[in-house]
């Protein structure tokens, strides 16, 4: 009998990026705190087909600008470090 392969459904991803210790500090802090920020598909599509979600205490909040994948996750790590400023300093 001829085995059948599958091929994994193909979707959207925003790509990888590069992050440094003090993104995984803060990112850590944030996650500790109920802050969650993520890089979700904008509807329009397009380039700019990004959003960053950011998730406080069950409250959803959504960045109205729209990135391209990569200055999705820069603009991710910077509300990251944008809150732990805010409640460290």
């Amino acid at each position: 009998m001829k085995k059948r392969y599958f091929k994994a459904p193909k979707g959207k991803s925003a790509g990888s990026h590069p992050y440094s210790a003090e993104d995984m500090k803060h990112a850590s802090w944030c996650h500790q705190k109920n802050i969650f920020v993520a890089v979700t598909p904008s509807e329009g599509g397009g380039l700019k087909d990004w959003s960053v979600e950011i998730r406080m205490n069950g409250k959803t909040h959504l960045d109205p600008n729209s990135y391209s994948g990569y200055d999705a996750q820069t603009k991710m790590y910077e509300y990251y470090k944008y809150y732990y400023d805010k409640n460290i300093s």
